[in-house]
Formats: structure tokens, sequence, C-alpha cells
């Protein structure tokens, strides 16, 4: 096989022809939207199966060099945290706990659904381990850093790549399934979200056709300094944080640092000119999500699951059973049957089989249709961001034992 690496710059400008590429599929193929399937997951999904055919017919593997992505995620959670006030905090405080504890229930479901299903194919515990919540629920990032010791562990020399495959099938499930399960919610009970107030990301249809109130350079760049600021103050917390000892994603801290910023500093200095709930940081966010997910789809590496059978499709189909099932009769009734719950059980999906930015963007393709919901976007992300990743550690370690 030939090795083709395609330089970051480059990567980035196809990534956007790829988010334009979904667009234009979107927009000729009603059932998408109707499904609410964000268009950086149909763009990206295409390109990644274009890369898959050049490697079966050229023998040529493609991959990407990815480090503005690490960047557009920065931007990405900044925003919601500038757009997080403290009355939404103080409101979303008990769904909080109770998103938290469903998801910490389905955790431990996952990994109980992946023992059992892989038992009764014959798979050994090592494998039984990396299709649960180490790919699921930790997607990517996870399976990087326990791979080594489940493989040392359980004597699994491929379990890098059994994870990944994994965590790249999940990833994509998780985008197929959000917006259909919340659409089917929404529809069944007839429910709507606020057309007054601002999107948390980006702008909803009706929004687009409008000409007044348009984004200035002078707004965006305004709300581009506030949001550098808060991520150059981000990265110092971090490293304090890291010297304590405890772990916390790179985001995470970001995040927390635009949730204080914006509920102290308009309040100090009322004169200074604040982006909250503005539409140049709804744009912001909502371009730093749909290159992020671009760029993490059509980088992924299909060919590399060919080799692993039909005991991962199989394992994984049955997670997504449980998944939806789980959402339609557990998340959405216990998060209160409301357009909120709606919103949040098309996230649930990408806590549960994908990724943060997954879910955030399952939950912008519906709120841009059918009105906002800002609570959800801000539970939701500290949930699946950081107190999940305590517990699946937890866990993982438990089962690695």
């Amino acid at each position: 096989m030939t090795a083709l690496q395609v330089p970051g710059f480059l990567t980035f400008t196809i990534s956007i022809i790829v988010f334009f590429a979904g667009t234009a599929i979107n927009r000729s193929v009603p059932a998408l939207s109707r499904m609410n399937i964000p268009e950086a997951v149909t763009g990206g999904l295409l390109a990644a199966l274009a890369t898959l055919a050049v490697y079966e017919f050229l023998d040529i593997g493609i991959s990407f060099a990815l480090g503005a992505r690490d960047m557009l995620l920065l931007y990405f959670f900044t925003g919601i945290g500038l757009n997080a006030r403290w009355s939404d905090l103080i409101s979303g405080g008990k769904p909080f706990v109770v998103l938290l504890t469903l998801t910490l229930v389905f955790l431990v479901l996952q990994n109980v659904i992946a023992i059992g299903a892989t038992s009764m194919l014959g798979l050994s515990d090592g494998v039984s381990i990396l299709l649960g919540s180490v790919s699921l629920i930790g997607g990517h990032g996870t399976t990087i850093a326990w791979a080594p010791h489940i493989a040392s562990r359980f004597g699994l020399d491929n379990a890098l790549e059994i994870g990944i495959a994994s965590a790249t099938l999940g990833l994509v499930l998780a985008s197929l399934v959000g917006g259909p399960v919340a659409r089917f919610l929404i529809t069944r009970d007839k429910l709507t979200g606020s057309r007054d107030e601002t999107l948390t990301i980006g702008l909803s249809e009706s929004a687009t056709e409008r000409s007044d109130d348009e984004v200035s350079y002078v707004s965006l760049l305004r709300t581009l300094l506030v949001m550098n600021v808060a991520i150059l103050i981000g990265y110092a917390l971090h490293e304090l944080v890291e010297e304590t000892g405890i772990k916390l994603p790179l985001f995470v801290v970001c995040l927390l640092t635009a949730i204080v910023l914006t509920n102290t500093v308009p309040l100090l200095l009322p004169k200074i000119p604040w982006p909250t709930r503005s539409r140049a940081l709804s744009l912001v966010s909502d371009l730093s999500l749909n290159v992020f997910l671009s760029m993490s789809l059509m980088s992924m590496q299909l060919w590399t699951l060919g080799g692993l059978g039909p005991a991962l499709l199989i394992v994984l189909g049955i997670q997504t059973i449980a998944t939806v099932a789980y959402i339609v009769f557990a998340v959405y009734p216990a998060m209160g049957r409301s357009y909120d719950a709606a919103v949040i059980s098309a996230g649930f999906s990408g806590i549960s089989l994908g990724a943060t930015p997954t879910a955030i963007a399952n939950m912008t393709a519906v709120t841009k249709i059918h009105g906002a919901a800002p609570v959800a976007f801000i539970i939701l992300p500290l949930v699946s961001a950081f107190f999940i990743d305590i517990a699946n550690a937890a866990v993982i370690g438990f089962l690695v034992r």
C-alpha cells in the first residue's frame, strides 16, 4: 500500500469542501434534512467512502493532518461556555443530575451488553471490553489510552485496531440515529422550541432568510477576541490543573473558563460589549463544529474495519438498538417529555455511541429546525465531557484489573 499524507492547510480546505458537498446532498435529498442529519456528517461520510474507494482500487491509503481540528474544538466549547448564563445553569441543576444518573446507568449497561454479546459470539474478554464503554462512550481518545493495557492484560495484539474500528463505527452510528430519534419524539408529541431566543449554535432556517441584524466584521472580530482570551486563560489554568494530578481535557477547562467569564465580566465591566447569545458567536461556534465534524469523519480510514469480520457489526448493531430503546423509554421520559428532552435525546446518541461533538451536532441540527434549547447545550457537554470520563475510567479499570 502507498501511504499519502495530506498536509494541514489542504486538509482544512478539503473539510470545507466536504461540508458544502454535504449541504448540497441534504438539499437534494429532503429525507436527510427531515431526519436532522447534519450536513457535515453527510459530506464527511461521503469523503470517507471516497478514500475507501481509493484504497480498494488504487491501493493508496490516504491520511489527513488534523492539527487544526483540536483548535476548532476549543473554539466550539468556548462558544458554548460564553453562552451559558447562571440562570440557565441553575435551571439545569435537576436535569443535569438526572441526565448524569441516566448516563452512568447506561455506561454499566453498555458494558454488560458487550460482555454478553461477545460471549455468545465466542470472542475473548479483551474484545468484550473494547466493544463496550471503552470505544463507544469513551471514543477514540479513551480507546488509544487504554488499548496498551488491554493488549497486555489479555494478550490481544490487535487491541488498538479493534478499539479504533469500534469507535469509528460508533461515531457514524451516533451521527445517523440521533436526528431521526429526536424527530420521531418531536413529531409524536407535537413539541416545539422557542423561536424568539437566539440559538446556542448556528442560525435557524428562518433566521437565515432575514436581512436585519446582520453580522459585521467588527462583531466577528470582537467575538474572536473574547474567545481567544478565554482560550488563553484556559491554557494557563489547564497547566495548573495538571500540576495537581487531576486529568481534565483542555476543552473542558476552556468551557468552564468561558462560563465564569461570561457571568462575571459583563457585571464588572458593563460597558464592554460581550458576545453572549449574539449571532456572531453562534456563527463562529457553528463554523467550528461543522468543520471539526467534517474533518473527523472524512479522516476515517474505513478499510481498517474490513479484517474484523461480522462480529463487530453484530455487537455494535445490538448496542445501537439498546441505545435507541434506552433513549425512547428512559432518557426522554426521565428528562420530562419536553422539547428540551427531545433535543437531549438527540445528543444522548452522541454520548453513548460517538463523541461530545457528535452529540452537539445532532442537537444543533434539531434546534435549527425546531427552535432553541439552551439548557440542553449546557448540561450535556458537562455530563459527557467531564463526569462520564471519570466514571468510565473507574469502570474500565475494574474490568481490566
